[in-house]
């Protein structure tokens, strides 16, 4: 009987310390500051917040307004890097003019201190829209691959798919 209680007692301590130290399904899994240039619904331009995934699904909060759409919905993800490799170099080109004369929001974008997202996505409605953050350099690429990990979609591989392939190429010579 006492054997029988230890081990009650020993199953419950596992099972508790267990529950104490797992991750909270809740938490983001990959978060940043970012300003929402245009596109999210309810939040005005140029916006400043968080943009996290959370469980699948990309979320942008501000103050008490959040904005949120699963990975699964999203048909494009595009990063300032993919931008640059569609358009190449005329972007450069084109703000060198633009700039003295204004361009808005734009402005962030042509700045090497930081990265775009796009996201074109379907909401419940099967209705197309679309989204545009700046944030910190270095981490588009970061949020594109895990958004891909858990369903989104783009036309534009990841940097680890093109080196998966260009692995595999050299590989077979």
């Amino acid at each position: 009987m006492v054997s029988q209680i230890k081990a009650l007692v020993i199953a419950s301590a596992l099972l508790f310390s267990g529950s104490l130290f797992s991750t909270n399904q809740a938490q983001p899994q990959t978060e940043m500051t970012a300003v929402q240039l245009i596109g999210v619904p309810g939040i005005k331009q140029n916006t400043k917040g968080r943009l996290s995934i959370v469980n699948g699904n990309l979320r942008f909060s501000h103050d008490q307004q959040t904005f949120e759409v699963t990975a699964a919905s999203i048909e494009e993800v595009l990063t300032g890097k993919d931008s640059k490799a569609v358009v190449g170099e005329t972007l450069a080109t084109v703000a060198t003019f633009v700039a003295p004369y204004g361009t808005g929001s734009a402005l962030p974008l042509l700045r090497k201190k930081l990265d775009t997202l796009t996201i074109q996505y379907r909401d419940a409605n099967g209705g197309l829209h679309g989204a545009v953050f700046t944030i910190p350099v270095g981490k588009a690429e970061l949020i594109k691959t895990e958004l891909i990990a858990h369903g989104a979609r783009t036309t534009i591989p990841t940097q680890a798919d093109i080196d998966k392939i260009t692995t595999g190429a050299k590989e077979r010579k």
